[in-house]
């Protein structure tokens, strides 16, 4: 018993963990890799850690701390899956240019499309394109931030829109670029408030890949 509390107790120090972090702890407590399937089976049935997909978990006390801060499941989101970029409706809320809540976080990346569905959130990858695959940048976390405390990658406000677009549109079928302005205000984005450089930006990517296709 002194040992699944020891193990739980460093688990719960970890943004996330594997199988074979667990193994690895359990061999500093001397426990047998047999022995540490139960553990983990016990901690999930006790719900101390949360399975993020198979293999891969996070303790639900560390999880309960961070879940407050949106750089966390970013964090996650990059974690689930690599590599991946958070964008389109997730990466617009992160700059403000909706007013409604994301609770799914979406993700670009360029493997195949997957969603995990979890107890930490709902992760969706939508598969792109390696040439469209570009456009982020890591936001570096500041530790001593009440908020922002993990690293993440996030595409650019325009790229974020462009994404969104490519995949709603089936990467703009049937559409001319004059139809491009009416539907980002049907769909309520503010376009406005990113700056003039990002607006251009936005237009040239979708003027560019429509005379391409």
């Amino acid at each position: 018993m002194k040992s699944s509390k020891n193990l739980i107790e460093q688990l719960n120090t970890l943004p996330y963990f594997s199988k074979k972090t667990i193994h690895q702890l359990s061999k500093q407590l001397g426990l047998k890799n047999t022995t540490v399937d139960t553990y983990i089976s016990r901690f999930l049935k006790r719900r101390e850690i949360i399975q993020l997909k198979k293999g891969l978990y996070v303790a639900a006390d560390f999880f309960n701390k961070n879940r407050g801060d949106i750089s966390y499941s970013f964090y996650l989101a990059n974690i689930l899956r690599r590599p991946s970029s958070v964008s389109s409706w997730a990466a617009l809320q992160y700059y403000n240019l909706i007013t409604e809540s994301i609770q799914t976080i979406t993700s670009i990346t360029p493997k195949v499309t997957r969603t995990y569905k979890t107890k930490a959130g709902i992760f969706i990858y939508q598969s792109i394109k390696k040439e469209l695959f570009s456009d982020f940048s890591l936001v570096k976390g500041v530790t001593s931030s009440s908020t922002g405390k993990f690293d993440f990658f996030i595409t650019s406000p325009p790229k974020a829109l462009f994404d969104l677009l490519y995949f709603k549109t089936y990467q703009f079928r049937g559409l001319q670029f004059k139809d491009i302005k009416s539907l980002v205000e049907e769909m309520r984005i503010d376009v406005e408030e990113m700056n003039k450089e990002d607006q251009s930006s936005f237009y040239t990517m979708v003027k560019k890949y429509i005379n391409h296709e």
